[in-house]
């Protein structure tokens, strides 16, 4: 081998060496865990800050009431249209001088763009990213919305204005709350019904992962305006008679409406600690999926679920017995409630005895189904939990649906609250979240 063979061998070896410690970079940066560095919140009963929620939860209180007086009320509706998850503090109640908002804009907006701006704010003030240098960045907004029941609301030609098309724009729902905070990263509105909020989850820790943007808001909104969805789920048999979403209870019936908005703030992990942001949990993986054609446009699909749990382990890295608490879809349908759970027990309970169960629980017996922000209302349940050590009980838990074969299976249907211990194995408290769009 001659001199200039040898420094070519070299030269090859060090590109090499250097294309896989590249390899290496660029693998560790797709699974880098996300932080949960922050969180704001208006939900029902009151919960206008996460230690608000938090209270509600464990006390296992019942947020459903009575259509309030300033929406809707007719005896000529069914009974299932009386009542629901609502803000009754008023979904219209906003400071508009607080955004730098001129009172005739802050009029003709959507309440839900109200509420975004509200719980995104809070969120990002609680990780304390609102500085001017750290909002200036690249600071990701994603947000799942599902269309405008304020849009279906009767309106004269002389009520529509300047403002009317900004107002009420899906798209701006995102759009605004980059604009009035100043966040210079991707801003984007998601609909995939249910779904939709934990989707944008999913999306912003995508993107957090790809280095498009150095934090990110993610969440959802919904909020009811018009008794014609409420009136068209009811035909269709979707809500339950007495507006309570019974999960997995034999008596469940359909689910409960509800309405408001959560956001978390989130960074990649290492950034998170390098400027000392409040670490809340850590978010390892995610995944998405449809089930493609099934018996129905809506029908549930197990197979699906199960695959897609099972897509979210592999990402996180996670061996499914490491599963402590699943904080589920759950809106108390006597079709979906089986077929979930067990497409969780087929994904999550292999080697489970009934000294290891894995716990379920879903949020939707407090506060109502918020659909398009569902997912992120489990998604902070759960992060709450984690933090402070305990699961809340599921509320209008008396007798198990028979459908879901709970004696057979090692699980734990999470009817009160109870401590979430360390575990003996020295490893973290481990959960996951799903969350469903028809």
């Amino acid at each position: 081998m001659t001199d200039t063979d040898d420094a070519l061998l070299r030269r090859s070896l060090d590109a090499v060496r250097a294309l896989r410690e590249q390899v290496g970079q660029l693998s560790a940066r797709t699974e880098e865990p996300i932080a949960v560095v922050g969180i704001g919140c208006r939900f029902p009963g009151g919960a206008d800050s996460p230690e608000r929620f938090w209270d509600l939860l464990r006390e296992g209180r019942d947020c459903i009431v009575d259509v309030p007086a300033d929406r809707w009320y007719s005896p000529d509706l069914p009974a299932s249209t009386r009542r629901g998850g609502f803000l009754t503090e008023g979904a219209h109640a906003f400071d508009a001088s607080f955004f730098g908002i001129p009172d005739a804009e802050a009029r003709e907006m959507d309440p839900q763009h109200r509420l975004l701006l509200e719980a995104s704010w809070q969120a990002l003030e609680h990780a304390g990213l609102l500085s001017g240098t750290r909002a200036e960045q690249r600071v990701g907004v994603f947000v799942g919305v599902s269309g405008s029941e304020n849009a279906l609301r009767p309106r004269q030609p002389r009520d529509t204005g300047p403002y009317t098309a900004t107002g009420s724009a899906v798209s701006l729902a995102a759009g605004r709350v980059a604009h009035t905070l100043g966040l210079r990263g991707p801003a984007l509105a998601v609909d995939t019904a249910c779904s939709s909020s934990l989707l944008a989850v999913h999306l912003a820790v995508e993107s957090l992962r790809r280095g498009e943007c150095a934090a990110a808001v993610a969440g959802g909104v919904s909020a009811m305006m018009s008794p014609a969805v409420m009136l068209a789920l009811s035909q269709i048999g979707a809500l339950a008679e007495d507006g309570r979403c019974k999960v997995f209870d034999a008596a469940a019936d359909g689910y409960a409406r509800a309405e408001g908005s959560g956001m978390v703030a989130l960074m990649r992990a290492a950034d998170a600690v390098a400027v000392r942001a409040p670490v809340l949990a850590l978010i390892r993986g995610s995944a998405v999926n449809h089930d493609g054609r099934t018996s129905g446009l809506t029908a549930p699909n197990g197979r699906a679920q199960r695959e897609l749990i099972s897509r979210a382990l592999d990402t996180a890295r996670t061996d499914p017995r490491d599963v402590d608490y699943l904080e589920a879809h759950g809106t108390g349908t006597p079709l979906g409630d089986p077929i979930e759970l067990r497409a969780a027990a087929d994904a999550l309970c292999a080697g489970r005895t009934a000294a290891t169960p894995l716990r379920i629980g879903a949020v939707k017996s407090n506060i109502g189904h918020l659909e398009a922000a569902a997912g992120v209302a489990g998604l902070i349940k759960t992060v709450l939990s984690l933090r402070h050590g305990e699961i809340p009980g599921n509320l209008h838990l008396r007798t198990p649906n028979p459908r879901l074969d709970v004696e057979r299976l090692p699980v734990v249907l999470n009817d009160r609250t109870s401590p979430w211990p360390d575990r003996a194995d020295g490893r973290p408290r481990t959960a996951g979240v799903s969350s469903f769009g028809f």
